[in-house]
């Protein structure tokens, strides 16, 4: 056939192949979604991610004042006037000190990272009430809260030891003042306007994957440690260590360089919460911990995928190179089951990584397809070192691929740079080829 048909041919071909390369995508998808499942399953029984804040003071009031009231027939009547309301107040100071205690649960073939926190958090309260805005009234101050708000109290093991002025108190559910997850305690009504407290809390708190604080305090010392390696920080970036023996991190923050204390007043029941079946996301302005794989098999397959149509067009390229140069027909066919058994790579890729490591996953599949591909190269372009040496190609790009998927930071320039070699080797290759002569052949090969 003429170079333009057979060039036709093999773009035809290329594109052909990216329906099952979409199959395989599909297919990783659904997976990564049943995951997300056991996930849930296993956050439904333990604990989902958790967020802790607080405390928090609520103060509430009532107001009582005479007005002068104008009645429908113009007489001017005196009532009496009561207002409801309450005063939130954030610590001065805030100090949450923990360490997590990552464990393992699976759901089939599914392993679920979960952890305990053992946390300890003290604040300190100096707070003044504000004075009367009317003279003429008078206000009597109820019985203030103090409110510690936990995403998910499932996850509590055990009552938390709550001492506020170093005397012990019983917290109670909910946060208090309007409806929301967590705890509370009530205090006795203050007799004067000046408010000053010591509290402290030590929990126990279990939950999947994420841990959050939220820095409610004027100062806010907020620290974690865990033997985990491998974190993952969001939200607002901490001063740490990460090495053999786990990760130690710090954050110090002040409430002029967080919108916390303004997210909780605009809506203290969603402040940190995550709602039911959304995916988790860093909580604005909190501090938070991602407990991660280092290596995600379904990400990382998923990644792999997305080159999966480079490899099948630079085997067609090669192909064509030798049909070129070496006057060898191919058969399309002979390029479609190549191309199959380039796809049927990435299929294989995340079926053995449910069951392996990935990296081991990788190179079973990766041996498996280049060996398959090799053996049939051989007869197909007539000569075992041909196939020896499209093998040898394969496993060089099989190997480029890895370095990509492992390489997160420098996945761009190491991608870059191997498309230009690639470019570069086919320019040298092809650079004395009179394409017009080819071109005018009545068939460059017949297959």
């Amino acid at each position: 056939m003429r170079l333009w048909l057979k060039i036709l041919m093999v773009v035809g071909m290329t594109l052909a192949i990216l329906v099952p390369l979409a199959l395989i995508r599909g297919t990783i998808h659904e997976r990564q979604a049943y995951r997300n499942e056991a996930v849930r399953d296993v956050a439904a029984n333990f604990g989902g991610p958790q967020v802790f804040g607080g405390p928090v003071l609520v103060v509430p009031y009532t107001e009582t004042v005479d007005e002068d009231v104008v009645q429908p027939d113009g007489e001017v009547r005196r009532t009496v006037q009561r207002r409801t309301g309450s005063w939130t107040f954030f610590p001065e100071t805030l100090s949450i000190e923990g360490s997590l205690q990552p464990d393992t649960r699976r759901r089939g073939l599914h392993e679920v990272r979960v952890y305990q926190w053992d946390g300890v958090a003290k604040a300190s309260f100096d707070v003044r009430l504000p004075p009367l805005e009317d003279a003429a009234a008078q206000r009597e101050v109820g019985r203030p809260w103090l409110s510690y708000g936990i995403v998910d109290v499932r996850g509590l093991r055990g009552t938390p030891r709550l001492q506020v002025d170093g005397a012990a108190v019983t917290p109670l559910q909910g946060i208090g003042h309007v409806d929301g997850p967590g705890l509370h305690v009530r205090l006795d009504a203050p007799d004067t306007d000046r408010i000053e407290l010591e509290t402290g809390i030590e929990l126990q708190l279990r939950g999947t994957e994420a841990f959050a604080m939220m820095p409610y305090g004027r100062s806010n010392d907020l620290q974690l440690a865990s033997p985990w390696r491998h974190p993952k920080f969001e939200g607002v970036s901490p001063q740490h260590d990460i090495d053999a023996q786990g990760f130690r991190a710090r954050w110090q923050i002040a409430s002029v360089a967080s919108n916390a204390q303004r997210r909780y007043l605009q809506s203290p029941a969603l402040a940190g919460e995550q709602a039911a079946g959304v995916p988790w996301t860093a909580q604005p302005d909190g501090v938070s911990v991602a407990l991660v794989d280092p290596v995600n098999p379904y990400l990382q397959a998923d990644r792999a995928t997305k080159y999966g149509l480079l490899f099948v067009m630079l085997t067609f390229v090669g192909f064509f190179m030798f049909e070129l140069l070496k006057r060898l027909p191919i058969h399309p066919i002979q390029y479609a089951l190549v191309g199959l058994a380039i796809a049927i790579f990435f299929l294989l890729l995340v079926s053995l990584s449910e069951h392996v490591a990935f990296g081991l996953a990788y190179l079973a599949a990766a041996v498996a397809c280049i060996g398959l591909i090799g053996f049939y190269l051989s007869a197909v372009l007539r000569s075992t070192a041909r196939g020896l040496g499209f093998a040898v190609m394969l496993a060089a790009l099989y190997a480029a691929l890895y370095g990509l998927l492992v390489s997160d930071d420098n996945a761009l320039v190491l991608g870059a740079g191997l498309l230009f070699l690639i470019l570069a080797a086919i320019m040298v290759a092809t650079r004395k080829v009179d394409w017009y002569q080819v071109a005018s052949r009545p068939g460059v090969a017949q297959g």
